[in-house]
Order: structure tokens, then sequence, then C-alpha cells
């Protein structure tokens, strides 16, 4: 009988050291944002309008949250060029270059993953793969019209999808940008609470 008490005390400390915020991953976010909101407070690449940039100190996010980084299996399949709607009447060529799935919140759900010819002819893009999405946050406490995720190629069977990074396209700032609209596809019937928020004027 005295180990039943042993054994759950070490299921416990086991399930704690799982629940257990990894230090180095959440090292790597905080650079992560720490690099975005470094450029968003300098005038030459900040997407923000001058009278935003002012008061500009840091962009506001969810609480960094293990949950929202997931591992993905991912499926190989190029798909037709084809062009991607926008904020404006631009109509960029993306092509798709697989799947991602995935568990989140107990759903099993799939992304596309992107491509743009055009910029991938670019050296120092010839590995930069595009994941725009929704979710049910868009509107509320996200901007409306979606987030992205950006991954590096070429991608193995299995990927880390980390929600916790999802930025806003450029739109969500003002100005005169034109932004591509995440594919009716990509859309995940979940509350993604995680990565960048809104943006306040």
């Amino acid at each position: 009988m005295r180990a039943l008490p042993l054994l759950t005390a070490l299921l416990l400390a086991t399930v704690l050291r799982a629940q257990a915020p990894d230090p180095v991953w959440r090292d790597s976010l905080e650079a992560y944002w720490g690099r975005i909101n470094a450029e968003y407070r300098d005038p030459k690449h900040s997407p923000l309008l001058p009278a935003d940039r002012a008061h500009f100190t840091a962009l506001e996010r969810y609480a960094p949250d293990p949950r929202y980084r997931v591992t993905a299996t991912f499926k190989a399949r190029e798909g037709k060029a084809f062009k991607m709607k926008t904020s404006t009447d631009r109509l960029p060529t993306y092509q798709a270059v697989g799947r991602l799935s995935f568990v989140l919140d107990g759903k099993k759900l799939k992304l596309s993953v992107y491509r743009n010819p055009e910029l991938s002819a670019r050296p120092e893009y010839a590995n930069y793969l595009f994941v725009p999405f929704t979710d049910l946050t868009n509107g509320e406490s996200t901007y409306g019209g979606g987030r992205y995720l950006d991954l590096e190629g070429p991608l193995g069977a299995t990927v880390e999808l980390d929600f916790n990074k999802a930025y806003n396209p450029y739109c969500a700032y003002g100005g005169k940008y034109s932004c591509p609209i995440p594919p009716a596809e990509n859309h995940l019937p979940v509350a993604v609470q995680a990565g960048v928020k809104a943006f306040d004027h």
C-alpha cells in the first residue's frame, strides 16, 4: 500500500514537468517579438502611422501559452498557382505546397501552406513559406482580417506550428497597404488565443 502514494507523487511530478513552460522556448519567443517591436519603432521600417508610432512601445499580445505550440503533420502536395485576394485590387500569385494537420482544443484541424513564386525567386526568400489563417477571435480580440504565420522550408514530415508567433498583416495598422486575405480553406473553427492582438489606434 505504501507504493501507491509514491506512485501518485511520481505521476504528479511528471504531469507538472510536462506543463512547465520551456524556458528556452519562452526566451526565443520574447526575442522574436522583441525584433518585431524594434522594427515597428523604427521609422524606416515601421508600418505604423506617425501618430501611432509616436506613442508605440510594444504590440499587445496574448501571454505565451504552450497549448498553442503544436506539432503538425505535413503532407506535401503542390497545388495550381492562383491569384490570392488582397485588401486592394492587387492579386498576387500563390501556390499551395501542402497541408498541415494538427489537433488544437481537441479538434482535428488543417491549414494550407503557400509560397509566392515571384518572391521565392529572390535568394533571401527562396525557402519562405506563408500560412495565413482566420479563427474565431477575429473582429473581437484580434484583427478582423486574420493573421499570418511564417515557416521556413523545406518542411519535413512533422512541423512545429507556434501560434504564439501569429502576427498581423500591415493593413491592421492603417496606411495604404495591400495585404493577402486568408483563403476560406484556412479558417480555423476555434478561438486561437495566442499571438498578437488587434491594434488600438
